[in-house]
């Protein structure tokens, strides 16, 4: 795993320049990898989060929206930075099919998902030092309710295309847009 330091500029895999060499190596780097599985993300936002000399210098606040950061772009995934103020929240959304973990490095925050006909709406605190992890198919919303700021590592595998964004009524979530990266 690489530092980005181009915020949204993707680093190219490691060797790529040799690819070329022989038909073998060419082959390899153009198959994509499967996607990372969720326990795997949530080692690389957990290990992370607990290194803050790789992170802490990049974070920013912002009383406009939360701010973030991609600090990793491989082929197989991609970690974002974000931090967050009181009163900020993400709304619900999806990870465009993507596979996701999240750490909460510093402060605490609230997650919001759908348990089913039997549980309703889920609502957890999520405390620093603690990572969260969920495939392809989940909607959450994030927010940070504590009365302070709050930062977070996300990793995606593989890397976001798309995210849409929901509402939630009386009848359940509905979807209400799509963005893509060009957003980002």
């Amino acid at each position: 795993m690489s530092l980005d330091l181009a915020p949204g500029t993707p680093a190219g895999p490691p060797g790529t320049e040799a690819a070329t060499a022989t038909t073998s190596t060419a082959t390899a780097v153009t198959e994509a990898r499967a996607p990372l599985t969720p326990k795997s993300l949530r080692a690389i936002v957990r290990d992370l989060a607990e290194q803050p000399d790789q992170w802490i210098h990049h974070v920013r606040l912002s009383t406009e929206e939360r701010w973030y950061r991609r600090l990793v772009a491989d082929e197989d995934h991609e970690v974002w930075l974000i931090s967050w103020l009181p009163g900020q929240s993400t709304g619900f959304h999806d990870h465009g099919g993507s596979r996701g973990a999240f750490a909460v490095a510093l402060g605490e925050l609230e997650e919001l998902s759908l348990g089913g006909p039997e549980q309703g709406l889920l609502i957890r605190r999520i405390a620093a030092g603690t990572a969260r992890a969920f495939g392809p198919e989940y909607v959450h919303d994030v927010r940070n309710t504590a009365a302070g700021p709050a930062v977070t590592l996300h990793a995606y595998s593989p890397p976001l295309s798309s995210m849409a964004h929901y509402e939630l009524r009386a009848g359940g979530l509905v979807r209400t847009s799509q963005e893509g990266p060009e957003q980002w």
